[in-house]
């Protein structure tokens, strides 16, 4: 269950349920995860699944911890191993403490997925119902170029509402928002300098099981 405690800080804003923090990792936090993404991405190689549909996502993906996303032609699951046959490497402690700071519950994530954001990329509206129990939240955090973020209800038609999210922001998808569609339209590429050459990466946390 979710449990905001004392320590836990209130969202710069809502919105239709999604929890947005605005500039929780400073230029050096952000420089220090950037890092240790690096290494995760090292030792688990980043790669473009297929959608069920058997189209290519327009993001790079890999993940670290007790299970990594994956999706192919039997459908959206996690797995515990990288598609090389290796185990995920364990979650970054820089990521681990955004989690501590922002989800508000005692539990620890058991899955960070690590999008790369390429120019010309986005992600389509989607939910995420592939763990076991959605009442523990999704902690995204977003490093880099700035992302327009699209938000909606739990019917993927209907009203939505976009915000551009920042390099170093966070949202919380929690509650009924834990349903809702959401997605990434667009990245503003070469925006942010902290990435060389240019594009965004979101690190998402979840509880799997």
């Amino acid at each position: 269950m979710v449990c905001k405690g004392d320590t836990t800080p209130e969202p710069t804003l809502r919105v239709r349920g999604f929890e947005i923090y605005k500039g929780v990792l400073d230029a050096s936090a952000q420089a220090v995860m950037i890092s240790d993404l690096r290494e995760v991405m090292r030792l688990a190689p980043p790669f473009s699944p297929d959608t069920p549909y058997g189209k290519p996502m327009s993001v790079r993906m890999t993940s670290a911890g007790e299970y990594g996303w994956y999706s192919d032609a039997t459908g959206y699951r996690y797995e515990n191993r990288h598609p090389l046959g290796t185990k995920w490497p364990p979650i970054p402690e820089s990521a681990l403490k955004v989690w501590q700071q922002v989800a508000g519950v005692a539990r620890a994530p058991e899955s960070c997925l690590i999008n790369f954001y390429g120019e010309g990329a986005k992600m389509g509206m989607h939910r995420d119902t592939d763990e076991a129990d959605m009442h523990w939240p999704v902690v995204s955090i977003s490093l880099g170029d700035d992302g327009l973020f699209r938000m909606g209800g739990e019917q993927r038609k209907g009203t939505t509402d976009t915000l551009w999210l920042n390099s170093g922001d966070v949202v919380v998808i929690g509650g009924a928002a834990r349903k809702a569609y959401h997605g990434v339209d667009r990245i503003r590429f070469g925006s942010c300098g902290l990435l060389p050459r240019g594009g965004r990466v979101n690190v998402t946390l979840r509880v799997v099981t």
